[in-house]
C-alpha cells in the first residue's frame, strides 16, 4: 500500500533481470546434476570429499543468487545483513560446535566393553511373546 507523503526506500528491478537469474539457476541445477555423475575424487584427486566439496559450492553459489535477487538482500543495509544472515549463521555454528563438542568429548568408564550387536538382539524377546 502506497502512503501519499511518505519517502519509499523499495525498489524496483528490471523483469529481464530475473529471467537472467533464473536462467542462471536453471543452468547451476543442470550443472549439478552433471557433475554428480562424475567422480571428481578420480579426476582431480582428493577421494569424495571433491565430490561434496563442489556440490556444495555449486548449492552456495544457487543459494547466493536466490538471497541477493529473489529476497531483494543485495539492497539491504548492514543492520539487516547483521540479524539477517550473520547471526543466525552464528548462531548454527554455535548449535553444531556445541553439538560435537558434546558428541566427541564422551567418555566410556574404564574397564567396561560395549555388548556385541548380536547379542543385544538376542537378549530382547520377540513382540509376540511381549503380547498378553
Amino acid at each position: 500500500m502506497h502512503i501519499p507523503d511518505q519517502e519509499s526506500r523499495g525498489h524496483t528491478l528490471p523483469t529481464g533481470l530475473y529471467f537472467v537469474i533464473g536462467g542462471a539457476l536453471l543452468s547451476l541445477t543442470v550443472l549439478t546434476v552433471a557433475a554428480s555423475y562424475v567422480n571428481w575424487g578420480e579426476v582431480v584427486g582428493g577421494g569424495f570429499a571433491t565430490n561434496i566439496f563442489i556440490a556444495m559450492f555449486i548449492a552456495t553459489v544457487k543459494a547466493s543468487l536466490v538471497l541477493l535477487y529473489f529476497m531483494h538482500m543485495k539492497y539491504e543495509d548492514g543492520v539487516i545483513w547483521g540479524f539477517g544472515i550473520v547471526y543466525p549463521l552464528l548462531l548454527f555454528a554455535l548449535l553444531v560446535g556445541f553439538a560435537c563438542i558434546d558428541l566427541f568429548l564422551r567418555v566410556v568408564p574404564s574397564g567396561t566393553v560395549a555388548p556385541e550387536p548380536q547379542a543385544v538382539i538376542e537378549s530382547v524377546p520377540p513382540v509376540s511373546a511381549q503380547l498378553p
